[in-house]
């Protein structure tokens, strides 16, 4: 009797197994890892035992007498080197292990245990004691007068001589990739990424180790050509990762730089929460579903989700999915418009709710935006809340990235549309006083054919001088651009929405499809004055010279950048920079150009320094400041009148 076969997806593998597997083959293998791993990557991995008996598992045959066999454990992870076998003679020393191990997935970091990541939490994770504290959460002192005095800035900490070796070894392995760039990143680079990164989570560097993973994933993405790369996710990831080694290498031992151990579900005691809106999630990986935001009478977001695989048509249909916090016999469109009392949760670092078996929950009325802990978001102007979100430095990529993420609310006045993008100014009030501030550009937050964000917008054009309360999130890479998630009626006024009541005066605009009879008469909406969009100030800068030379280090490596410098590129984009008032971008620009090309050498012609470590700091000092001007530009566009 045959067993059945099933094709099932790659387990993913821990970073130290992938490297071992790697520094074990001879260097007549190593030359040959890069076409392995793309030739036995496409071999369907399936769930039947080789040769019909042994040890079950996820299998990939990799030749007639060359079966790889890979046994996750409890987690889905392989995390041990025993877990993956080959059945060829050279194994474990084998290309097959090696090549199906570097196609497989990198997996997270563990999450730490809840006792652990309390201890890193209390030390700022430099292993030193937290302060005993009072009563009134103020250090505690023998002294009372000492306790009364102004207090002095802590000194730096400083690192221990095993982080700093482990933060300058991955400082080598990140400038090896940044010179390389993507076309010569192959296995053997990500594989001593990778072991550097293993080296730092041993160190306690988590927020390096962290970096490390994302440029892995990064590479991997951009030379496969995977559908949900973006180039400048890899520049952002390898940005930081440089910024972070480099500043711990030199003794820096801040805790943001040091970051915590990744944490699971952790108790969260009673909440009650009630729904904001629904978001469709659709992946490049084949993944769909929605998430489901609340916030809570103390004003804390947290979130729902319901994601697995199926794409388009898995997010349609998970928009009434039930809801899995407790044994609520809801669905995600009565959440969005109701809400929940929860005894018992537990919540992920993200705001995230778990469903574990001691989570009880029950239902609870929903709330119009237009009170209770929603109504906080249209309480101030949207420029003062773009300009706290992109102005927060602390944290790691990922916690920045979900702080600008984060959901904002503003009452428009639709003024037109251009192209796939509706016009609107902020409005001041519901009643009087013509619109203010600058011209904000609403885009669809999924323009998938399969999603009503378009056709929604497109509905919403047809009136303009319509008012309208919208929630959404900002596009920190374009200036004043809003990606709205769902909209409502401004209260106090004839012109605008008139949505069912069944709807609780908001509609998901992913989901719920706005029809003419949801519109007011258009006699009712005042017609704005004519828009005239000007200048765009991120766009029609020339900062984009400077991009686009930060990319090509990337994408083509150093080579690139001299090449590029030896046919004259530098000097006229240091000339158009300097000519519109960017000198520093000019002369860093400039810089990295020059140490592109610039190698030491001795008296025989032979390189004595192949100034690695320059080219990347200089690389670094230009990608850093195009973020920063990136995001002061977009800042100024937000608070433009």
């Amino acid at each position: 009797m045959t067993s059945s076969v099933q094709t099932v997806p790659l387990p993913p593998v821990a970073a130290e197994v992938v490297a071992g597997a790697v520094e074990s083959l001879t260097s007549r293998l190593s030359k040959k890892l890069d076409a392995a791993i793309e030739r036995f990557g496409a071999v369907p991995p399936t769930t039947a035992a080789p040769d019909g008996g042994g040890e079950g598992g996820i299998s990939v045959r990799c030749g007639e007498d060359a079966v790889v066999v890979l046994t996750p454990g409890p987690s889905g992870t392989v995390t041990d080197p025993a877990q993956a076998r080959c059945t060829c003679l050279l194994a474990p020393r084998c290309l097959h292990l090696a090549a199906v191990l570097g196609a497989c997935p990198v997996a997270d970091p563990q999450s730490a245990p809840e006792s652990a990541a309390a201890d890193t939490e209390n030390t700022g994770g430099t292993g030193a004691p937290a302060p005993v504290t009072t009563g009134a959460g103020t250090p505690a002192s023998a002294d009372p007068v000492a306790s009364a005095a102004p207090t002095t800035p802590a000194a730096p900490a400083t690192l221990s001589p095993a982080r700093i070796t482990a933060a300058s070894g991955l400082w080598s392995a990140a400038t090896a990739v940044l010179a390389a760039g993507v076309p010569a990143a192959g296995a053997i680079p990500q594989a001593e990424l990778l072991r550097a990164a293993h080296t730092a989570r041993l160190a306690g560097l988590h927020r390096a180790e962290a970096a490390a993973l994302r440029v892995v994933r990064g590479l991997r993405e951009a030379r496969t050509g995977h559908a949900g790369h973006r180039l400048a996710d890899l520049v952002s990831a390898l940005r930081e990762l440089l910024l972070i080694t480099g500043l711990l290498a030199a003794g820096d031992g801040s805790p943001e730089l040091i970051g915590t151990a990744r944490r699971g579900y952790r108790p969260g005691g009673a909440l009650r929460v009630h729904g904001v809106c629904r978001e469709p999630v659709i992946s490049a990986t084949g993944y769909g579903g929605v998430v489901t935001h609340l916030v809570s009478d103390d004003n804390r977001w947290f979130s729902v989700a319901d994601v697995k695989p199926g794409g388009s048509a898995r997010a349609r249909g998970a928009a009434t999915a039930p809801v899995t916090v407790g044994a609520t016999v809801l669905d995600h469109a009565q959440l969005s418009r109701g809400g929940l009392l929860i005894n018992g949760a537990t919540v992920s670092p993200d705001g995230r709710l778990g469903s574990g078996k001691g989570v009880r929950s029950s239902p609870v009325a929903g709330l119009p935006w237009s009170s209770g802990p929603a109504a906080a978001l249209f309480a101030r102007r949207p420029a003062e809340t773009v300009t706290e979100l992109l102005s927060t430095g602390d944290g790691t990529g990922e916690e920045r990235t979900a702080r600008i993420g984060e959901l904002i609310g503003c009452d428009l006045v639709i003024t037109g549309a251009v192209g796939d993008q509706l016009l609107a100014r902020e409005l001041p009030h519901p009643d009087a006083g013509p619109p203010t501030g600058p011209l904000i550009r609403l885009m669809a937050a999924h323009p998938h054919p399969d999603l009503a964000h378009t056709a929604n917008l497109r509905r919403l054009a047809t009136r303009p001088g319509l008012r309208v309360r919208v929630v959404g999130r900002i596009d920190p890479d374009r200036a004043a651009t809003l990606r709205p998630l769902a909209v409502g009626p401004v209260p106090g006024t004839e012109a605008t929405l008139r949505l069912p009541p069944e709807w609780l005066d908001r509609a998901d605009l992913g989901y719920d499809r706005l029809q003419g009879a949801h519109l007011p008469p258009p006699d009712v909406c005042p017609p704005p004055a004519p828009e005239h969009t000007g200048p765009d100030m991120l766009a029609d800068s020339p900062v984009w010279r400077v991009r686009r030379l930060t990319e090509l280090a990337v994408a083509g490596g150093r080579r690139a950048v001299a090449e590029s410098a030896r046919g004259g590129g530098s000097r006229g984009d240091g000339a158009a920079l300097r000519a519109t008032g960017f000198h520093t971008a000019a002369e860093l620009s400039g810089a990295l150009s020059f140490e592109a090309d610039r190698r030491t050498r001795d008296t025989f012609g032979r390189i004595r320094d192949d100034g690695t470590d320059r080219y990347a700091s200089a690389w670094l000092a230009a990608a850093f400041h195009l973020t920063s001007t990136e995001r002061a530009l977009v800042r100024a566009s937000w608070a433009a009148e």
